[in-house]
């Protein structure tokens, strides 16, 4: 098999879709299909803006406070 990041698109399609029909069978392959939407917008533009100004000490600050948060 070749690998996913030398495969054409057409050819990566086809990969995934036989995946979808491996584990869905062909019914859920096509409610799959059917139901799938992209989203929308710039994920990336949108991301600049969510972390303008944060720093990486408060990146970690937020991650330990969900991990551990503070008794009440």
């Amino acid at each position: 098999m070749i690998a996913v990041e030398e495969m054409s698109d057409e050819q990566f399609l086809e990969h995934v879709l036989g995946l979808l029909q491996k584990e869905l069978g062909l019914d859920g392959m096509a409610r799959f299909l059917r139901t799938y939407r992209p989203g929308s917008g710039d994920y990336t533009r949108d991301r600049h803006k969510w972390l303008n100004g944060i720093t990486i000490e408060q990146i970690l600050k937020e991650a330990q406070e969900l991990q551990h948060p503070a008794a009440d």
